[in-house]
């Protein structure tokens, strides 16, 4: 009777022992495949780079030439979800712009439904004649299109215009642009995808390191805290894309903040 009960505890050792083990190898492979997807880079050229940071989360890189920063690269954000797809900001060309839609439907098999700039500037509108031409609808906050008619900037007809926040379906997800006060420019807004946590934040937020950077229509009074307001709606942000540089967290957030917290 002992040897039966002595096999018997030998087999439940064994199985409990392998299953931890099956357990650890499994959130092992979790998290190389987390890893892999993070930073994975689907498409390289000199006007454009994409890049998958999730499930449903992308960044497009293009590049602008500029009097004081020399050759510089900026971020969009691309989500897609159920075969549809959502850019915030443009590529800074259409011939970029060309590219990522070209990517998108052949490569993703997706529709990209809207285009979202998040401010005024070229590098939010460069490549927007694109989308325009292939009738893909395009939404920005009522600062931003003021700013673009005082400044004589040309920009589609078509565009919607939305007061505060915005929401935006995609399949059976929702998309949210929000405008939460002045910093880079008066007008800048912020992308928000819950289902990866994802933030972009765009020139509001700066990469860990990077300098002020243009500051021609700044308010630098105002800059950190309209980051402190986003990072209290959204202080475990797992996803934080910068207008240019290094995506990363919340570390992001609290960067730009002291950055800008003594002007």
């Amino acid at each position: 009777m002992r040897k039966f009960q002595y096999i018997y505890v030998l087999i439940v050792v064994v199985l409990v022992t392998s299953c931890k083990q099956i357990s650890t190898k499994a959130a092992e492979i979790n998290e190389k495949t987390e890893v892999s997807i993070k930073g994975q880079i689907l498409h390289e050229t000199e006007n454009l780079v994409i890049t998958r940071l999730s499930n449903h989360i992308y960044t497009h890189i293009s590049y602008l030439d500029t009097d004081d920063f020399g050759k510089v690269a900026c971020n969009g954000m691309l989500v897609i979800n159920e075969s549809k797809a959502v850019v915030f900001d443009t590529p800074t060309t259409n011939e970029g712009s060309l590219e990522l839609l070209n990517f998108v439907s052949k490569n993703m098999a997706s529709k990209i439904i809207a285009v979202i700039p998040t401010h005024f500037h070229s590098d939010c509108f460069g490549g927007i004649e694109e989308f325009e031409k292939q009738n893909i609808q395009s939404y920005a906050h009522k600062l931003t299109i003021e700013m673009l008619k005082s400044r004589q900037q040309d920009f589609p007809q078509s565009i919607h215009e939305f007061d505060e926040d915005f929401v935006l379906s995609l399949g059976d997800k929702k998309v949210y642009a929000e405008y939460y006060g002045e910093g880079h420019t008066k007008d800048n807004i912020i992308g928000y995808f819950p289902e990866d946590n994802a933030l972009f934040g765009g020139c509001l937020l700066k990469s860990v390191g990077a300098s002020k950077g243009y500051l021609g229509d700044a308010n630098l009074e105002q800059w950190s805290k309209t980051v402190e307001k986003v990072k209290s709606k959204y202080p475990k942000i797992e996803i934080v894309i910068p207008g240019h540089g290094k995506w990363g967290g919340t570390d992001l957030l609290d960067y730009t903040m002291e950055l800008f917290e003594n002007h």
